[in-house]
């Protein structure tokens, strides 16, 4: 592996050790959008997920947006409650209830108007966006929320950020380098995917970034997942080395060979 790669890890990994890190700061995230869907139950937003779509609603709803749905758009179907008002034996109304129904709402990719507040937000030039190009995947921003600051979808060619921070979308793009250099990817333990996508964005945003301001951050994320299988977060992180070797040498060495740099920032950002 390339000498700078390999010394930054290592720095990296004498912080993590010593406990000298930087306080993490929270990202920042996109305004949490006031959209019906944010209020979903997990299976309806699983529903709509797997509808490849981040933001659907009704008729009505798109309307009330200055929105309409286009011609021939199918829909998609959520499930909703049924309630209804009764008599209880003290001879009180309350509602209860009665069942679930199935009501149909369409992705926003199936509607024209006015633009949501969301789809009036730029990401920032991200170094290596490139490299997300060249294998052919999309990046996007969505509607931020509680649970998640980004994804990587290998069956959409995706990778979407709902913040601006490049530490986010190296870890997204760490996720679709580490799927097309694991021999078993589908079947490595999920702590690990998380651990080898979050080192190697704290290497990157080391080398190429515009800041290596989230070491905490990333000291925390990988702390988690190392508690879950009972390491340490050193530890964990040795244990996946010879993945993030891999991942790194896929992303930056192509990267650098392109350019004919030495792995200085200036020349893999864009």
């Amino acid at each position: 592996m390339a000498k700078n790669i390999k010394e930054v890890l290592k720095s990296i990994l004498a912080c993590f050790e010593s406990g000298d890190i930087p306080q993490a700061i929270a990202y920042s995230v996109f305004p949490i959008p006031d959209i019906p869907s944010s209020r979903w139950s997990l299976l309806n937003r699983t529903l709509m997920y797997i509808s490849s779509t981040m933001d659907a609603r009704g008729f009505r709803q798109w309307k009330k947006v200055k929105r309409c749905v286009k011609k021939g758009s199918k829909a998609l179907y959520i499930l909703v409650p049924r309630m209804v008002r009764r008599e209880n034996e003290e001879g009180e109304e309350e509602e209860i209830l009665a069942g679930f129904m199935a009501r149909p709402v369409f992705r926003v990719e199936n509607t024209e108007g006015e633009p949501l507040d969301y789809q009036r937000i730029e990401l920032p030039e991200l170094p290596l966006i490139e490299k997300a190009q060249e294998w052919d995947i999309s990046v996007k921003a969505i509607p931020g929320n509680y649970r998640c600051y980004g994804y990587f979808s290998h069956e959409r060619k995706e990778i979407g950020l709902a913040t601006r921070e490049e530490s986010v979308f190296f870890h997204e793009l760490a996720h679709a380098a580490h799927q097309r250099v694991a021999t078993d990817f589908n079947n490595t333990q999920y702590w690990k995917k998380e651990i080898v996508a979050e080192l190697t964005a704290a290497v990157l945003c080391n080398m190429v970034g515009k800041t290596s301001r989230y070491l905490g951050n990333n000291h925390q994320y990988i702390s988690h997942y190392a508690k879950e299988t009972n390491l340490t977060p050193v530890r964990a992180c040795l244990e996946v080395m010879g993945d993030v070797e891999k991942v790194l040498n896929l992303i930056l060495e192509e990267s650098q060979a392109d350019s004919g740099s030495t792995g200085s920032k200036e020349s893999i950002t864009i």
